[in-house]
Order: C-alpha cells, then structure tokens, then sequence
C-alpha cells in the first residue's frame, strides 16, 4: 500500500511540473504575441553570475558594463564565469516564472544567444582600443597602402573609400553581429590612435601580422559603448 502510494504521489508531482512548465511557456508566449523583438545595432557581451533553470529556459544573471542583469534563453549548457553574447531580445517587466515562484523585475527573453570566449571582454565605454599599445611592433608600411595613423588622420578624405594597410593582429572576436572583429596596430599612432578595427569574415590569429584591404567607415557608433573613430569594413585579410 505504502509502495503504491508513493508511485501516486510521482505521477502526481510529475504532471504538476509539467503543468507548470505549460502554464509559464503559455504565459511567457501569450505576452510575446504582439510584442516585437528588439534588435541591438551591438552585440552584448555578457559574463553570467548566476543560473536557475526552469521549464525550458535557463534564467542567467549577467554582468555588463558593472550592472547586473537577468535574461532569459532557451535550456543551454552554460555555467557561472562563462560569457554569452546576444543580441536580439525583449524586455519583460514584473514577470513571474510559475516554476520558480519568483517575480523578476525586469529579465530579458533573448532570442539569440550564444556562447562566447575567454577572449571577448564585457563591453565598456570607449572599447575600441582592444588592448594598449604594443612598442615592440613595427612594421614597414606598404608601398601602396597606408600606415594606421594614417588612416586616422585622413579619414575624412577617406570615407568609403577601398585602403590597405598592414598590421599584426592583436585581439579578434569570432562571429560578432555576423563578421569577425580584428584589432592591428602596425607601430604608429599614439594614445588613441594606435589600434585600428577591421571587420572580415577571415579570422586570423593573435600575432599574426596581415594584409587588410577594405572599406573606410568614420565615427561608427555601434551602442553600448562600441564607438570607433576609424575602421575597415568586410575587409579582404591576407596572412603573411
């Protein structure tokens, strides 16, 4: 008798969980329907602080730009320390998860979220200097290109228009809004002027040096805090 109760008590306490998986992706689809996604012009960087799974999502509490977060994604593998970049989202105020019995104030469902690596840093103001500047690169300018400081300083004449420049690449960032982010310094160039962004789909190696040839973008403001002076743009990289 004991035994056969039990197993009701299971059976039970299954169909409640499974009730209330529905009743939050009912809830969670219900307040979607009419609601556009929103679509950041930047990728957010985060580092997840926290994990609670329930239903089908996976709730993370995140750090960005020194502010913590919660967002919401599909059931994922992915643990506290670890990064996760998006950037399609929608905001929900004072929502409940029926499986958590918990009211968020505010959690971001996020449609597309993936993994991101120890490489990528949590966005902050004024990132588009990846990392200070390296005085032991120096590289012999191209014969029929352009040195990094010259790009800066002529970029107004230059805009959209096709340069080359050679350079070792020292950061990159795979697959960021649908391209890869490489950072060349090539030795010249001061404080501010030192690194230069290319956007490519070839994706070089840290300390290797290239041949980038693409499109001159100026004063390209990507939000939350990506601002660039100068970069290429879909560049053709050769590595040399």
């Amino acid at each position: 008798m004991r035994s056969v109760l039990l197993k009701i008590i299971v059976v039970f306490s299954f169909i409640f969980l499974i009730s209330c998986g529905e009743k939050e992706q009912a809830k969670i689809e219900n307040t979607q329907s009419g609601t556009s996604m929103t679509s950041s012009s930047a990728a957010h960087n985060v580092k997840v602080i926290d994990k609670m799974n329930a239903s089908s999502y996976s709730y993370l509490k995140v750090l960005e730009n020194n502010n913590e977060y919660w967002i919401a994604v599909p059931q994922m593998d992915v643990k506290p320390g670890e990064m996760i970049t998006f950037s399609k989202f929608m905001e929900m105020k004072d929502f409940k998860s029926e499986t958590l019995n918990r009211t968020f104030e505010s959690v971001l469902f996020v449609d597309d979220a993936r993994k991101g690596n120890d490489n990528q840093q949590i966005s902050s103001p004024h990132s588009n200097l990846a990392v200070p500047k390296d005085e032991t690169i120096k590289i012999e300018p191209l014969k029929n290109g352009l040195t990094i400081i010259d790009i800066y300083n002529k970029k107004s004449s230059l805009i959209n228009k096709t340069v080359k420049v050679k350079g070792v690449v020292v950061k990159v960032n795979l697959n960021i809004m649908g391209t890869n982010w490489i950072h060349i310094q090539d030795g010249t160039g001061g404080a501010e002027t030192h690194d230069l962004l290319i956007t490519s789909d070839a994706s070089p190696k840290v300390g290797e040096t290239i041949i980038a040839e693409g499109k001159v973008l100026s004063d390209k403001d990507f939000g939350a805090g990506y601002f660039y002076p100068v970069l290429l743009e879909n560049s053709k990289v050769t590595i040399l």
